[in-house]
């Protein structure tokens, strides 16, 4: 076996992936040989041989323009954007409607991060969250399908994308969770794909130790191959939601329980302009934020990373003195499930993105394990939203922060984007929604509503009695 593999390695330069196979166990040689049989060395050197080439997005960003854009009804901020053709919110909320109650939206949750930078061994998706509660994550979401599957009158298929590091785990908490409240069948979870990281002054593929080569998840664009994938009854998860009729399928990350899952109002702008992929988008808030900046070129949509746009470009405004680069995305979709299935056929369709790291590794002449001081590697990464020059009709809808957007990031006590500012962020939302039903909630008195309780304002209204007082930390669930 160990000649087969060297022969298949020396095609490449890589057979230094085999240097210390003979102090490996039986178990450990089985998994380095699988972990080299995943592996496209052919396309990791192809990768390797333009890292330095530049990226679409620095040819691209002196013809950029704002986006055709629609903005949820809950925005204030009164900056006009640039529309393909009016609709109105009340009509978008009813072509949405019509989708959910005719079954044809499904949902896809990306969660494939550990919670390391929170200091958190777990997947993120287990961090508990909830001011009151505690809940999780998952709980957050799972809980929203639920209540939106009882609005509708179907159950809403939700589709997981773990990565090889939270797999297992995410299975396991999800199962003894029962699902919440999900049934098993309705509930589809599939892993994303990794790629290996090289070196960067020599492109051969890094061992992060004797017996493992250092691999990493292929980023949130490796959804496109993985729901495709095909299993060994010839089915993938896409297979799986087209049989049961769905069109639409609603797309968040994992650290964001603000986001409003199945929105009638989002994906009523998506049908009613024809569009095959719509984002969400917050305004940035100063010329260089860090966020991907969606933009239109030659008629067609793409994200231009914080980081690829240029500053002067970043920092010209319209004669209003509004940022003509304005639209932050914040990972939050709609995609045809036709377009997914015909991208996928494409293998062009997501570009790699190259990621210059401090990666550990062994070195080869020692066996050590070395943990560099400077960047080392380069990492192969794929982005969804890369996806937009190729849907027809892409289109943006501007949604405000405080009701839809609070990313779970930072370790606790960061001043952004933390445990403390989510949690406070989330009970001023729920508080918002309580003082608009005509309750008085008072100031900084923690509060929640589970999904199941209500998940948007207009139903809370429904439940909650005028003149009703919060003064002390509640949890409203059913």
């Amino acid at each position: 076996m160990k000649n087969q593999i060297i022969n298949h390695l020396k095609q490449y330069g890589q057979e230094h992936l085999l240097t210390f196979w003979d102090s490996l166990s039986d178990s450990e040689q089985r998994e380095l040989t699988n972990q080299i049989e995943s592996i496209d060395f052919a396309l990791a050197a192809q990768l390797y041989e333009h890292r330095n080439t530049p990226a679409e997005s620095l040819t691209i960003a002196n013809r950029a323009s704002d986006p055709p854009a629609y903005k949820f009804s809950t925005v204030t901020d009164p900056t006009p954007c640039k529309t393909r053709k009016p609709i109105s919110f009340q009509e978008a909320i009813s072509a949405g409607h019509d989708v959910l109650c005719h079954g044809k939206v499904g949902v896809i949750l990306v969660a494939g991060g550990q919670g390391t930078r929170l200091g958190f061994p777990h997947p993120k998706g287990m961090y508990p969250i909830g001011p009151v509660s505690e809940a999780t994550l998952f709980q957050f979401h799972f809980e929203k399908v639920l209540a939106a599957s009882k609005h509708y009158g179907y159950q809403i298929p939700y589709a997981i994308m773990t990565s090889p590091a939270t797999h297992h785990e995410t299975v396991d908490f999800l199962a003894q969770k029962n699902y919440f409240g999900l049934r098993k069948d309705d509930v589809f979870i599939f892993c994303q794909g990794t790629m290996p990281a090289v070196s960067l002054e020599t492109g051969k593929v890094l061992l992060n130790s004797k017996g493992n080569i250092a691999l990493s998840p292929d980023g949130h664009g490796g959804m496109l191959a993985a729901i495709t994938q095909k299993n060994r009854n010839g089915t993938s998860v896409l297979d799986c939601l087209q049989q049961r009729g769905i069109e639409y399928l609603f797309y968040n990350q994992v650290d964001n329980p603000l986001v409003r899952i199945c929105s009638p109002e989002f994906l009523g702008y998506h049908v009613l302009i024809g569009s095959e992929l719509t984002s969400q988008v917050i305004r940035k808030r100063f010329p260089t934020d860090k966020v991907g900046n969606i933009v239109e070129v030659d008629g067609r949509l793409y994200v231009i990373e914080y980081s690829d746009l240029p500053e002067e470009i970043a920092r010209q405004t319209n004669s209003n003195g509004s940022l003509k680069i304005w639209a932050g995305s914040i990972a939050v979709h709609i995609f045809n499930t036709a377009l997914l299935d015909r991208t996928s056929k494409i293998a062009t369709s997501l570009p790699f993105h190259i990621a210059r790291k401090k990666v550990p590794f062994v070195d080869i002449s020692s066996g050590e394990q070395i943990k560099p001081e400077k960047e080392n590697a380069i990492k192969f990464e794929r982005f969804i939203f890369d996806l937009l020059p190729s849907a027809e009709n892409a289109v943006v809808v501007e949604v405000d922060p405080p009701n839809h957007y609070a990313p779970l990031k930072n370790a606790l006590g960061s001043l952004t984007d933390s445990p403390e500012t989510v949690k406070h962020d989330l009970s001023a939302m729920y508080s918002d929604w309580l003082r608009n039903a005509g309750a008085v909630v008072i100031t900084e008195t923690p509060v929640e509503i589970s999904p199941l309780f209500a998940d948007s304002p207009e139903y809370l209204k429904q439940k909650i009695k005028k003149g009703t007082v919060f003064d002390k930390p509640t949890y409203l669930q059913n």
